[in-house]
């Protein structure tokens, strides 16, 4: 159970990075994505919230922190350990994967550039607290 709480805690504040990263950058991925504000409300004119997504997002932010805490221990769980794994599992994986995905759908460049900073920032943030309470 010890080591479920960072676990937890590197999801929820992840979770919370990326709530704020969206925030602060709603208009340039817009219209990266190719949305207008009206595909962002219902008929009414409230704001959706996509809470299908988010549930989906935390979840594997959890999971993310989950198999990143068992690399960790088998590595050396330290703060700088977790920052440098944390860029390169990045790095090797995640922006790779997305940016590949991306080209074939056809998504602006844009778009690659704000979703990967994103995951970047998720997995240096975990990889922090991760690395400095295993």
């Amino acid at each position: 159970m010890a080591r479920f709480l960072p676990v937890l805690f590197a999801a929820i504040v992840s979770f919370g990075y990326g709530a704020l990263w969206y925030m602060v950058l709603s208009k340039p991925w817009m219209d990266a994505a190719g949305k207008t504000e009206a595909d962002m409300v219902d008929a009414s004119g409230k704001p959706v919230v996509p809470v299908g997504p988010m549930v989906t997002t935390f979840i594997a932010e959890l999971v993310m922190a989950g198999v990143f805490a068992i690399l960790l221990t088998k590595i050396g769980a330290t703060a700088i350990n977790g920052l440098i794994y944390g860029f390169l599992f990045w790095l090797g994986f995640a922006i790779t994967t997305m940016a590949t995905n991306y080209a074939y759908g056809g998504a602006k460049p844009s778009l690659t550039v704000i979703d990967g900073g994103h995951w970047l920032g998720v997995l240096l943030i975990q990889g922090l607290i991760l690395g400095a309470a295993m």
